[in-house]
């Protein structure tokens, strides 16, 4: 029997891994059959424990695996556990589609300091509308009175001056200061004109605190939203600013797909003032009948609130005038936006005319987002039923199943 020792230090949270990889190849084919092991991968076994904290600290746990085993289990459900320190999250709202780092202070020093953060600079490059347009909604949830609400998650940044210490804490909420970060993030339009490090060097000379943000803004988002080419653009939804918005985790989006198997599926716009996106993108659409964040009324009792109807879903977007003298998003001063998603048509979806009410967060699932600006909102007589609207939202996600 071959046996290797492998060991995996974390100074920065203070754990280690220590790996026993066993060489299982001498086993006979039957025996691997009936182990249901895979002769040629080794068995891991993984010792996991505290470098200090052995008397006080958590107690050592043993993991038996084969790397493909544990990559089948491990991958579909990655989203659930931090990034950092392995430890499932305990999300409010369940988990989101990105995996995300915890909130606990050593799992964020470790995240912000050992370098994961630096996708800022490929965003920046490569998705500066989509950057552009996460920094619009933190600055509307911002902005809002309803900001003790609605500015949720809190940023949590490591100070660039001392490592050992959080300059935006979650515990010690300071907006202003925020806001005075936020303000020295220069426009988008221009920091694609020039190289990542001289935008990076350009906002640290403003304020120390500004790319810190900017990363934070970035990194927080949990879910998956990218710029449509024209190609894939929903022509009759009139704006270039069309996004794919995929924000369910691999096991509701799983679970939605077999209601739609039983139930089948359609179309419908979700409105939301733009200051509400920031919490949305992070911890998913959620109920917010009978809550803190209840913005308008319940008058068809609790669920989330969707509209056949364009006209409908945008009286309930909004609209947004910046005071700022440098906008924050494609140099517009008014934003509004709305979101197209797939809804299961099973008894629970409960219509009132052209207001539908879901009360299962499970069976509705974002798939599109658009942004409108200077308050216009483009056509305000689509309707998803229409077989042609229906067809052409089909032929965009590429999904021929749905069903109206």
């Amino acid at each position: 029997i071959h046996i290797f020792q492998k060991l995996y230090l974390y100074g920065a949270i203070d754990d280690v891994d220590i790996d026993l990889h066993i060489d299982v190849t001498f086993l006979d084919e039957e025996i691997a059959l009936a182990w249901d092991v895979i002769r040629s991968e080794p068995v891991i076994v993984r010792l996991h424990c505290s470098l200090t904290q052995y008397l006080n600290g958590p107690v050592p746990t043993v993991d038996v695996f084969q790397t493909m085993e544990y990559a089948e289990q491990r991958i579909p459900v990655l989203n659930e556990f931090c990034v950092v320190c392995d430890e499932p999250h305990v999300f409010q709202n369940g988990p989101m589609l990105r995996p995300t780092v915890c909130e606990r202070e050593l799992c964020v020093f470790a995240f912000q300091t050992l370098g994961v953060m630096n996708e800022a600079a490929d965003e920046i490059a490569t998705g500066a509308q989509v950057v552009d347009l996460l920094v619009s909604m933190c600055r509307s949830a911002l902005e809002s009175p309803r900001k003790v609400v609605i500015f949720e998650p809190y940023p949590s940044v490591v100070d660039p001056n001392d490592s050992q210490a959080l300059a935006f804490n979650p515990r010690k909420k300071d907006y202003d200061r925020v806001m005075r970060a936020l303000d020295s993030i220069a426009s988008f339009r221009e920091m694609t004109q020039a190289p990542y490090l001289e935008i990076k060097k350009q906002m640290d000379k403003h304020d120390p605190l500004a790319h810190p943000l900017l990363q934070w803004v970035i990194s927080s988002n949990r879910s998956h939203i990218v710029k449509l080419p024209v190609t894939r653009q929903l022509k009759f939804m009139h704006t270039p600013h069309q996004f794919l918005l995929l924000s369910s985790p691999p096991a509701k989006e799983s679970n939605f797909r077999a209601a739609k198997g039983l139930f089948g599926s359609t179309f419908a716009f979700h409105g939301s003032h733009i200051e509400n996106w920031h919490s949305i993108l992070r911890n998913g659409l959620v109920v917010a009948s009978n809550t803190r964040l209840q913005l308008h009324g319940a008058i068809y009792g609790s669920g989330i609130y969707l509209s056949p109807l364009s006209s409908i879903s945008f009286g309930y977007s909004g609209l947004k005038t910046f005071t700022s003298q440098n906008p924050q998003f494609l140099q517009s001063r008014n934003l509004k936006c709305i979101a197209l998603c797939e809804v299961i048509t099973s008894p629970d979806l409960h219509k009132h005319g052209d207001i539908w009410v879901v009360p299962n967060t499970d069976h509705v699932c974002t798939r599109f987002f658009f942004v409108y600006e200077d308050g216009q909102v483009g056509d305000t007589s689509i309707n998803t039923q229409d077989p042609g609207i229906h067809r052409e939202i089909l032929r965009v996600i590429g999904n021929q199943t749905a069903t109206g």
